[in-house]
């Protein structure tokens, strides 16, 4: 099996790389300044800034004109016209090739907030047949085996028992942490226990920067 790099980004994103290419997911505004700075393909799973930042992601386009994005309409819409036939719309069952790695999409919106708040729109982005799983900001079961599932392990809208559930039932090899840049480093030691302990599965993190092959 081809190896497969996973490089931790700050928050959200993360880097996978295999075979010399690159693809980047969700290179928001809480994440490096140059994040997305190398991929040959970027995903992005919904249009909130901490997972998309628009002028940084039309930056990379502009530094490289083979780069492509992959993401939904809501995101679309911002940079397609400026872009013409880089930025590719995909939705729930969708599948799609990106820099020699293989996608399916999984997911239709965000998870809830509040009630008095209205739902966006978020994709999951379910990589080389399972090997690595990002849902973005939902609990998004993909209903296939998983190696790596990348777990939103802090947000408004979730809470520990709800990630170590959905742990639980995605049933992965092993969980990385994302969705993390809310935590202090008082708090990590007690998500890594219980995620460690509760969630049936085998529970990492990697600090932004560090990288492990999955």
């Amino acid at each position: 099996m081809t190896a497969l790099k996973l490089t931790k980004k700050s928050h959200a994103c993360v880097r996978l790389e295999k075979d010399g290419r690159t693809l980047v997911l969700d290179p928001g505004g809480f994440s490096e300044v140059d994040a997305a700075v190398g991929a040959d393909a970027i995903l992005v799973t919904h249009e909130h800034p901490d997972h998309f930042d628009e002028q940084r992601l039309r930056a990379a386009l502009e530094a490289d004109p083979a780069v492509g994005i992959w993401t939904l309409r809501s995101v679309a819409e911002k940079l397609s016209a400026a872009f013409p036939g880089r930025v590719h719309t995909v939705g729930h069952g969708d599948t799609f090739t990106a820099a020699g790695f293989d996608v399916q999409v999984h997911g239709e919106l965000h998870a809830v907030i509040h009630p008095d708040l209205p739902r966006v729109t978020n994709v999951g982005f379910l990589v080389d047949e399972g090997r690595v799983f990002h849902p973005g900001d939902a609990l998004t079961v993909p209903g296939h085996p998983v190696e790596t599932l990348l777990a939103p392990v802090q947000a408004p809208w979730n809470k520990i028992s709800e990630v170590i559930e959905y742990v639980r039932e995605v049933r992965p090899q092993r969980v990385y942490d994302i969705h993390d840049a809310l935590l202090t480093d008082l708090a990590r030691p007690i998500y890594d226990t219980h995620l460690g302990n509760l969630g049936g599965a085998d529970h990492r993190r990697l600090a932004p920067g560090a990288s492990a092959e999955v």
